[in-house]
């Protein structure tokens, strides 16, 4: 089997953080949380990482992320370019926007190429269980069609400065995912954790549900599976909302599991989710290395 590759989603601007959080400083030594992740992967045994990125931010994140971290993985670059679709789509004239996180993952197609990856995102703190149980699927996993996600606990996940999206998972007795929605506006209450879909009615979520923080484990099967589903979605997607719509990864991956063209193990974990979605986020996820560094999770200068 081939040695499996990390994915990293990067190619997101950063609208609501105001600015490119993914290369925020989030510690004293200048480490923003990607390097984070990138270190727990690579001592989980990852020796190559493949940022998915946009070329108008391609030499700001080079020049602060990618040349630094080669000096310890082998670099390679994947572009999340709006042209690049299944063949027969076309952009629709005026659009700027990316396709979501579907086509970042299919854009990366040919820098992965035949090899078993794991896919996360650069702004997150997944925990170092989280690399350390997917390259062990990675590189036992003998089924072809059989892909990971890691669950976490959605209370382990919020955020107390607005609504998160977040992929809410429902698990069969073997341990697989049957379903996963994506809740777009979850908002972490007092008392409870509830969704809205129309911003006037609210659902509970259950503690203990697990959901997806873009935390995936895949293998180069994929690829296919997700060119299908581009191919169906972006026309429909294209009619309804030709500037705005996007396609999901969570659903392309329940269409996949809908179609038995996949299953998906489910590889729990109890590490606390933390990330950049805004701005007023940033003291906590700095309070929150500090005190990680401080039971020994990471040496002080992390690369050290």
């Amino acid at each position: 089997m081939k040695k499996p590759v990390l994915v990293i989603m990067a190619a997101g601007m950063g609208s609501r953080y105001g600015g490119l959080k993914q290369i925020d400083p989030m510690d004293e030594w200048g480490n923003p949380i990607i390097d984070f992740s990138i270190f727990d992967a690579k001592r989980a045994g990852f020796e190559e990482v493949v940022f998915i990125i946009k070329h108008e931010i391609e030499n700001e994140f080079c020049s602060a992320i990618g040349e630094r971290i080669s000096k310890y993985m082998k670099v390679s670059y994947a572009f999340q370019q709006l042209d690049m679709l299944p063949e027969g789509i076309t952009v629709p004239e005026g659009r700027t926007k990316p396709w979501g996180t579907t086509h970042a993952i299919y854009c990366a197609k040919d820098a992965v190429g035949d090899r078993p990856f794991a896919v996360i995102n650069a702004d997150d703190y997944y925990g170092p269980e989280a690399f350390r149980v997917l390259y062990d699927f990675l590189t036992t996993n003998e089924d072809e069609n059989r892909h990971a996600l890691v669950g976490y606990l959605v209370e382990n996940t919020l955020t107390e400065h607005g609504s998160v999206s977040r992929g809410v998972c429902t698990v069969n007795e073997e341990g697989c995912l049957s379903n996963i929605v994506e809740r777009l506006k979850i908002f972490k209450r007092p008392d409870r954790i509830e969704f809205t879909e129309d911003d006037e009615t609210f659902t509970t979520i259950e503690a203990g549900t697990y959901v997806s923080m873009n935390c995936w484990g895949f293998m180069p099967s994929l690829f296919a599976g997700l060119e299908e589903v581009l191919k169906k979605d972006l026309p429909s997607g294209i009619e309804k909302n030709p500037l705005k719509f996007e396609a999901v990864l969570p659903g392309a991956v329940q269409q996949l599991i809908e179609e038995n063209k996949a299953s998906v193990k489910v590889l729990s974990t109890i590490d606390r989710w933390f990330g950049i979605t805004y701005k007023e986020d940033k003291p906590m996820v700095v309070q929150s290395i500090k005190d990680l560094k401080a039971k020994g999770v990471y040496t002080e200068k992390l690369w050290s």
